[in-house]
């Protein structure tokens, strides 16, 4: 075996760096420590343990530009790149890196391994209470390590403490995969004792890790763990089901479920996130929707609009935990810089058509008023306030602060354009955290905050996990879901939605429409269509999907933008709008395709141009093979390697998963 590389590989490299310390960490995540200590003198003092937690914000959780551009591989917004989950034969196991890593979870360890043993003996100097916060933050970060590679890699090893070099083969042990709900149960234990130790009112306030934001988290992953166990079951995806590569390991050959078996796991999964989101959504409000697109320094202000818009959502009771920037400190983005242009993305058609109008119904319902798509600016008539506010259309103003220039967004969305900067795929304009303060619209100077936990997502995982388990919705339950409608500006009535809900026609705009390749009950799409309104430009779509097993019917699926191709068509120059020419000179999609603009359809070798396809190996991502090879006896076999591969994918590098 290549014991030192793999050792290398698996420990890290938190002991063989010096450790840094900040003075004062409190107001940025991004904060580079400037100075270092010797291991010997370090974590023993309240600020040492706010600087080493702190300095992992920036790797944990993600850039404005990722949070909220992170569906644009879903049906909720796209660019017009391809992404190879969706070509089957195309996404190949890799040689080498990947998501199987343990570094991150390697400084957790090192981290709590180091403090808890002092916090108990009482060897740290400092305030308790903040002593206390700074460790809950450890778990609360090692959990969350855990909670992303839950997500691609389903069961995986669980490592709680560090390896000295002489413990190779204990290392080599700890590669074994502990079945997926183990590990979904390892982390709500972990952030059980965050929640032991945090507090909601730490230094730095919600710009720092909360006890409310380890509830909501805790939450999260028991909705997402007990909804996947609900959907793949029958699968190889799933422990114990048929051909689950796990049984092909001595090591978990005879595994049986705690709970007795598979329901038993997804009724205490269900049962969990009830509990944690309940505390949350039970103590704090709805942020307010004046219903109010702001256009000017006259018009009153929306709350709900704004929080999402601000340098500093501290005031929103709603915001739990946010990403705070500062240009001063070189820690600005570009996200409204691009937004502000485009930047090639969009939200597509399917995503507009999903949401309701105002009184209730959908958009093919009789008597829902719907204006039509011929105009942009026509799907907002009397349309629910989230799409409204979140998306930007021609005419809006772009900028009112810090600008004596008022421009606007274009009659012409610049559909056409290949420009990654001056283009939108579909011509609905993606705009959640867009700022109207001209100076976050500088390039890298933008401080807009990114929120990371907002109290709503308690309210729809309370929802959600409440019907799963009981097939109705009552009590807090139906509370719940009205104060998010009303926030939204719509019919409270859910009732009434439900039952002018044609899931045929919904099936065409959504794939949380189907799981497992069939239609859902009206409510639980419902259900499933609140949190996709809601959550609009958020980055939780893929998440989503993947749990719901909603995407087994894709298979020549398009995504569509606006209608190009209809009344619209004479805001443009026609010389740009080229099509029915060869690929390079196409710059849209064909009327004979659609009238809807087609992103994936301009040039005919485009590996999408038949459509979206999707594969069950696909809802899980492969290890790489350099993994099996230096974890196996003599580094060459990777058969001997105590590491099984995904379903479907191979250990060797550069090959496809086998297609049935």
């Amino acid at each position: 075996m290549k014991q030192n590389t793999y050792l290398s590989i698996l420990k890290g490299v938190a002991l063989s760096l010096s450790f840094t310390f900040l003075a004062s960490c409190n107001d940025f995540l991004d904060i580079t420590p400037p100075s270092t200590v010797s291991p010997e003198m370090y974590l023993v003092e309240e600020s040492q343990l706010a600087a080493y937690t702190i300095r992992y914000y920036q790797e944990n959780f993600p850039r404005l530009n990722d949070q909220y551009g992170g569906d644009v591989v879903t049906d909720n917004a796209t660019t017009k790149a391809v992404n190879n989950r969706y070509v089957p034969g195309e996404w190949k196991t890799p040689e080498k890196d990947g998501d199987w890593d343990f570094k991150r979870i390697y400084e957790m360890n090192y981290y709590l391994e180091t403090v808890v043993p002092r916090l108990e003996a009482n060897e740290i100097k400092g305030d308790p209470v903040k002593i206390k916060h700074y460790v809950g933050e450890g778990y609360y970060l090692r959990a969350y390590q855990y909670f992303f590679r839950l997500k691609k890699l389903g069961d995986f090893p669980i490592i709680t403490r560090t390896f000295s070099d002489d413990e190779v083969e204990a290392l080599v042990e700890t590669s074994q995969r502990q079945p997926r709900n183990e590990v979904a149960r390892f982390i709500l234990s972990d952030l059980d004792k965050a929640i032991a130790l945090l507090t909601n009112n730490p230094d730095g306030g919600k710009a720092r890790i909360t006890l409310n934001a380890a509830l909501v988290l805790k939450a999260r992953v028991a909705l997402f763990e007990a909804t996947w166990l609900k959907y793949h079951a029958g699968t190889p995806l799933v422990p114990n089901g048929p051909n689950w590569p796990g049984k092909d390991k001595a090591y978990n050959a005879n595994y049986q479920f705690p709970s007795g078996s598979l329901q038993g796991e997804i009724n205490f999964f269900l049962d969990e996130a009830m509990k944690a989101s309940e505390i949350v959504a039970d103590a704090i409000q709805l942020e307010t929707n004046s219903k109010v697109i702001q256009e000017s320094l006259g018009d009153p202000a929306n709350d709900y609009y704004n929080m999402f818009a601000t340098q500093d959502p501290q005031k929103y009771a709603e915001v739990i935990f946010f990403r705070p920037y500062s240009t001063a400190l070189n820690l600005g983005t570009d996200y409204n810089h691009h937004i502000y242009h485009g930047y090639a993305r969009g939200y597509t058609r399917q995503m507009e058509q999903v949401f309701l109008m105002q009184n209730g119904l959908p958009v093919y319902a009789n008597g829902s008023g719907y204006a039509g798509d011929d105009f942009i600016g026509d799907t907002k008539v009397d349309r629910d306030w989230r799409w409204r506010l979140f998306m930007k259309a021609p005419g809006e103003v772009k900028a009112f602060i810090n600008t004596s220039t008022i421009e606007r967004f274009s009659d012409a969305p610049m559909v056409y354009s290949n420009d990654v900067k001056y283009s939108t795929s579909t011509g609905y304009l993606i705009g959640k955290a867009y700022s109207h303060d001209y100076n976050n619209q500088i390039l890298n100077k933008d401080e807009t905050a990114s929120i990371m936990v907002r109290a709503v997502e308690a309210y729809l995982t309370y929802l959600e996990a409440y019907y799963e388990k009981n097939g109705r919705v009552d009590g807090k339950a139906g509370l719940y879901w009205k104060a998010i409608r009303a926030r939204a500006g719509v019919d409270t009535d859910y009732s009434k939605t439900i039952a002018a809900t044609d899931m045929a026609k919904e099936s065409a705009n959504d794939w949380g429409a189907y799981s497992h390749g069939q239609l859902i009950d009206a409510t639980l799409y419902n259900i499933r269509r609140e949190r996709r309104c809601e959550f609009i430009g958020e980055g939780f779509r893929y998440d989503d999907v993947i749990r719901w097993r909603a995407m087994d019917q894709l298979n020549g699926y398009q995504l569509e933008g606006c209608k190009l191709f209809g009344p619209m068509l004479a805001n443009y120059d026609q010389s740009k709008l080229v099509y029915d020419k060869s690929d390079k000179e196409n710059t849209v999609s064909s009327p004979t395709k659609s009238i809807y603009v087609r992103p994936f359809q301009v040039a005919s070798n485009s590996l999408l141009y038949d459509g979206i396809k999707f594969i069950e190996p696909h809802y899980l991502t492969p290890i790489a093979e350099k993994h099996f090879l230096i974890t196996s006896q003599n580094g060459d076999n990777p058969e001997t390697s105590p590491i099984y591969q995904n379903p479907g994918w191979s250990i060797k590098a550069n090959e496809a998963p086998k297609l049935p």
